[in-house]
């Protein structure tokens, strides 16, 4: 028991060296005082924890939009290169290239939008007649019915006709998002073009004179690669469309353009089953809309085309551009597209071209072993192959002994 001054107690320990007379620091009922300040500390933590982690899921989107700036500043950096080296200053040649890429952009659209959206219109129009086709011959061919286009649209009407204002809203609420969206990749793209070697230089700043050498060199690999990269897959999709866009007006399959630039766009851009995605939307108009030797035809089509593109077109075109094993960039096109969403999934190829170039230029190679696991296997002479050949060196042998004996006079 505590005496009256308020001494604290003492805890009497027999087997203690001060035979138990060292006073206890606390009482052993209540906490120590050090506990509510370590719960408020991690309190505090958590909190901070969390909000960290909400701002950073807030501004996914911008590390994205900055992303995009930044491969596109390194797409148009040989154009402001070349226009610095013929005299012109960095910021008039930055505007220069930006701008003009722009007016590019708004200048292929206005060709092309009108006819296009035309066509578009066309095409949803259409589409229940399309429906009413493709659902008689499936119920031809495999005796299944479907609903009647009426129905379906009845019952789309009936499911979604209450979110029309809602849909409105998101559709004024993407537009503005979009235009910040450009608006946003468009002055950092030109502000980084504009820098240039500065900003390179404010970044080696922070680095010591071994580290700016590899930061330099790793940054000029990435321009290449990029550059190279998105330049070839463009003249690869603009030629894939005009080709495209020509065979279908010429077979007489409606909606040419705007199916062309699909399937331009999609089998460049996307790796692997791009080519069959782009190029199963065209032949299933032809089927529904014209029959099926014209869709026979347009997918004919897409297959030579194809070899020809693998075979002249992109050994071409993409001589300097790094070249990617189509698993890799397939599962590169899945993984960036599940983490970022679409504009991942479009990235994805420049951001893995890029890692494998570093990859090819860091990491050391080494000679390899003699294996039969490392090639394929001989093939193996057929016994009718073997056969001939035995009776070819016979004939050989006899011709040359007669040839011989003749020599000889003996014959």
């Amino acid at each position: 028991m505590p005496d009256d001054g308020g001494t604290p107690p003492h805890v009497p320990d027999d087997d203690a060296p001060d035979g138990g007379t060292r006073p206890v620091l606390h009482d052993s009922a209540r906490p120590p005082r050090w506990v509510p300040r370590v719960l408020v500390m991690g309190a505090v933590a958590v909190f901070v924890a969390a909000w960290t982690w909400t701002a950073l899921g807030q501004l996914t989107t911008l590390f994205v939009y900055l992303l995009i700036a930044f491969f596109l500043t390194l797409a148009l950096e040989p154009v402001v290169t070349w226009l610095v080296r013929h005299g012109w200053r960095r910021g008039l040649a930055a505007g220069t290239a930006f701008f003009g890429s722009v007016i590019v952009a708004l200048v292929v659209l206005a060709l092309f939008g009108n006819l296009f959206i035309q066509q578009l219109v066309q095409l949803v129009g259409v589409l229940p007649e399309l429906y009413v086709a493709a659902s008689g011959r499936i119920q031809e061919t495999f005796d299944v019915e479907l609903p009647a286009s009426d129905d379906l649209l009845a019952q789309l009407v009936t499911e979604y006709g209450t979110d029309v204002a809602t849909g409105t809203i998101a559709v004024g609420t993407t537009v503005v998002g979009l235009v910040f969206a450009a608006l946003t990749i468009g002055l950092v793209t030109y502000y980084l073009m504009a820098a240039g070697p500065q900003f390179r230089a404010a970044v080696c700043r922070w680095l010591s004179p071994g580290r700016q050498t590899e930061v330099l060199r790793l940054w000029e690999i990435t321009q290449v690669k990029v550059s190279d990269f998105i330049s070839s897959r463009i003249v690869l999709a603009a030629l894939s469309a005009a080709f495209t866009a020509v065979f279908l007006v010429i077979v007489g399959t409606p909606y040419a353009l705007p199916l062309a630039l699909f399937t331009g766009i999609v089998s460049q851009f996307i790796p692997t089953i791009g080519t069959y995605i782009g190029g199963a939307l065209p032949v299933a108009v032809a089927l529904t809309s014209q029959g099926v030797p014209q869709a026979v035809a347009v997918l004919a089509f897409i297959i030579a085309y194809q070899q020809l593109e693998n075979l002249y077109f992109s050994p071409k075109v993409s001589a300097r551009a790094l070249e990617m094993n189509p698993a890799m960039s397939f599962v590169a096109v899945l993984a960036f597209g599940a983490v970022f969403g679409a504009l991942g999934a479009f990235l994805a190829l420049p951001i893995a071209a890029t890692i494998q170039a570093v990859a090819n230029t860091y990491l050391q190679r080494h000679e390899l072993i003699d294996s039969e696991l490392l090639r394929d296997p001989e093939r193996a002479p057929s016994r009718k192959g073997s056969r001939r050949a035995r009776n070819a060196r016979a004939a050989r042998e006899a011709a040359r002994t007669v040839d011989q004996r003749r020599a000889d006079g003996l014959e």
